[in-house]
């Protein structure tokens, strides 16, 4: 950990003088440094110990988030990065204010900041938090390293942010990227070989014939990712995610050109495709090991690693698992500290501030913003249905909305600000009343389809002056990445390939 975070530093020195060098890079993010960074900003430790949970208690139909945010990753990188370097602004509410108004800009930050700092942070700090103590000790509830271990991942990722700017964060993120896919195989195999007394095979052999059931990406109805929510709301979900969250898209923003851009995150789309074989084969193996025995879903993952890895990788797996905690927490402080100065500060401010101050400003709401984290984390091991659902169901609240505005901020040029105004107010109070007042037995994925189809009658009806696009060039090369149709072609026949081996016609089926 300390040999990674020596490395990022000392690739980062001298490159953080102004506040494009410490909030975007400079710029200068090739395209594996994109791809790396994206895939330890994605998977952190809330998404390991979610969705082997959810294997381990359901079935693989969980996946569905993530194979098809490999989507949504395509579309955003054909179709929404072009638009988004060649405009070349520094965060979405940016963007979106020059669009519409001030008031668009203020509030898409008021709700990418409350999701921040009241979700995502909380949950990232709490989930990491489970899975090293779940991993290094037998029972987490009686432990007296609850706080300790809390307060050592917001101060060590807090340090990457304040010290080291988005460059910092990005190359540790690629670094520990590779221990990642190590570890992402190397667990899987062990807990095969332990099934098989020391067969993969064998063990592979026995899981699928005495629980094929749960290798269903299909699953039913009653599942918490039922498949029909694939057709209605959940790619709507994944394309916000993918595409306009400022922590994800920020490293795309800093690409050095296109193609890199382009590059990083499609390449990234195939590590997605992994995660059912990283974390949810390893949900299985703990299903078929100890039943119903755990006390919850979320000790599923770190009960098995503590059982199949030997203790001279313990280590090893232990800084793996800190890192990405800490590149989703730390980039989180970092796009967090982005959208406050950018979008709140600069224009706010009554005179020209100096690089410098503005630097300074983003380190303290940085530090500010972990300080909230860690009063809130706590509170969410009292979620019912498991850390994965209680994110994803919260993340509807802002989600919906931002996708909804700014598909039709690039492509509508009729649409105004009173349209996304109303858009914002209407979703608030709907989803609100439909997550804690009206019981309509609908699933919250659902939901987010038909929110979608609504606000974006709502937008498209609200007309306002023909919007005349700026004709200024982006400040990177603007060249595509020459084999971006070929690896799209090839993401998608992976996809397809996936879901029929792990549905009824292929392993489920036995």
């Amino acid at each position: 950990m300390l040999g990674i975070a020596l490395l990022s530093f000392f690739l980062t020195r001298g490159k953080i003088a102004d506040r494009e060098g410490f909030f975007l890079a400079g710029r200068s993010l090739t395209g594996l440094v994109i791809a790396g960074s994206l895939l330890l900003t994605n998977i952190s430790a809330e998404q390991i110990i979610g969705l082997a949970g959810s294997a381990y208690a359901f079935n693989m139909s969980s996946m569905a988030w993530e194979v098809l945010a490999v989507v949504a990753i395509a579309i955003t990188a054909m179709v929404l990065l072009p638009r988004y370097l060649a405009i070349g602004f520094t965060t979405l509410p940016e963007f979106l204010g020059n669009r519409f108004n001030s008031a668009v800009r203020q509030m898409t930050v008021v709700l990418f900041l409350l999701a921040y700092g009241l979700i995502t942070i909380p949950s990232i700090l709490y989930s990491g938090t489970i899975a090293i103590i779940e991993t290094f000790s037998e029972d987490l509830s009686e432990s007296i390293a609850t706080v300790p271990v809390m307060l050592s991942i917001a101060l060590i990722g807090a340090t990457y942010s304040v010290a080291g700017g988005l460059r910092a964060v990005a190359i540790s993120d690629a670094l520990n990227g590779i221990g990642l896919i190590f570890f992402g195989f190397l667990i899987p195999a062990l807990a095969l070989s332990s099934l098989g007394h020391g067969s993969i095979a064998d063990g592979w052999s026995l899981l699928i014939n005495a629980q094929p059931e749960k290798f269903n990406s299909i699953g039913t109805t009653t599942d918490p990712t039922p498949f029909a929510t694939l057709f209605t709301g959940m790619l709507f979900a994944n394309l916000a995610y993918w595409g306009t969250n400022q922590y994800v898209i920020q490293r795309a923003l800093a690409a050095k050109s296109l193609a890199a851009g382009q590059q990083g995150i499609l390449i990234a789309g195939f590590f997605k495709l992994l995660i059912p074989l990283f974390v949810m084969l390893p949900g299985i193996i703990a299903f078929h090991l100890y039943g119903d025995s755990l006390s919850s879903m979320d000790q599923a993952y770190p009960r098995l690693v503590r059982d199949v890895l030997p203790p001279y990788l313990m280590g090893f797996f232990l800084a793996v698992l800190l890192g990405t905690v800490f590149s989703s927490f730390n980039s989180l402080l970092q796009s967090t500290a982005t959208l406050v100065t950018y979008d709140l500060v600069i224009p706010n401010a009554q005179e020209q501030l100096s690089d410098k101050t503005l630097i300074r400003i983003g380190r303290y709401i940085c530090v500010a913003i972990t300080l909230l984290g860690l009063l809130i984390a706590p509170w969410l091991q009292e979620a019912p249905e498991g850390l994965w659902q209680l994110i994803r169901k919260f993340s509807g609240f802002y989600n919906i909305p931002i996708i909804v505005i700014v598909l039709a901020a690039l492509f509508f040029r009729t649409s105004c600000s009173k349209g996304a105004v109303s858009v914002i107010v209407f979703h608030l109070i709907a989803y609100s009343l439909i997550t804690f007042v009206i019981e309509t037995n609908i699933h919250f994925i659902h939901w987010y389809g038909i929110l979608f189809a609504i606000e974006m009658m709502i937008i498209l009806s609200i007309r306002g002056p023909v919007y005349q696009p700026s004709t200024r060039t982006g400040p990177v090369d603007l060249t595509p990445w020459r084999y971006r149709w070929l690896v799209c072609f090839a993401l998608g026949v992976c996809i397809l390939a996936l879901y029929l081996t792990l549905s009824p016609l292929g392993i489920a089926g036995r």
